[in-house]
């Protein structure tokens, strides 16, 4: 689907919300990053909640290069990609570093183009660690190395599992 094949009526009737301030942004959730994309580049909504984290860096090269003219803010989720970024991956070495729940949301915060990242702390120990990412945002070029590779590793394990 396209931005123009949106269902105009709906279009229409939330920028007639907006202008007459009933709303002040107008916002879409979507696992479609080319078809965020576009809408991003037609400046179509306010607002973009996305999947992005280490494992799923399509908004890179799928969503983050189109904000520009239009400056749409972004909402991330899954930093942890469902908490696989947390745990240790087959054939991983008994000692190799895992990340942090931080670093997951720090990885995710160094992106320019993210305003929010969304976090879901199971008890109060996890939200405290989890705010240790607000300390310190941007990742140094070893953390953001070890954050990609982790991540594509997360990545190709999962998509093998998941038969694709």
């Amino acid at each position: 689907m396209k931005p123009d094949q949106l269902p105009g009526r709906v279009i229409d009737e939330l920028r007639a919300l907006k202008a007459e301030g009933k709303v002040r942004r107008i916002g879409m959730s979507c696992h479609d990053r080319k078809f965020i994309g576009t809408c991003a580049a037609d400046g179509v909504f306010d607002t973009y909640m996305v999947r992005y984290n280490a494992a799923h860096r399509g908004a890179e090269t799928e969503i983050f290069p189109h904000l520009g003219p239009h400056d749409p803010a972004v909402i991330s989720y899954t930093a942890t990609r469902w908490g696989f970024l947390l745990r240790r991956p087959k054939g991983y070495p008994p000692d190799g570093r895992i990340p942090t729940p931080a670093e997951c949301y720090r990885f995710v915060l160094s992106r320019p183009e993210v305003d929010v990242v969304l976090t879901a702390p199971s008890n109060l120990d996890q939200l405290k660690e989890n705010l240790t990412a607000l300390e310190s945002v941007l990742l140094d070029p070893e953390e953001l190395r070890f954050m990609q590779e982790f991540g594509d590793l997360v990545h190709q394990q999962n998509k093998r599992f998941m038969g694709g």
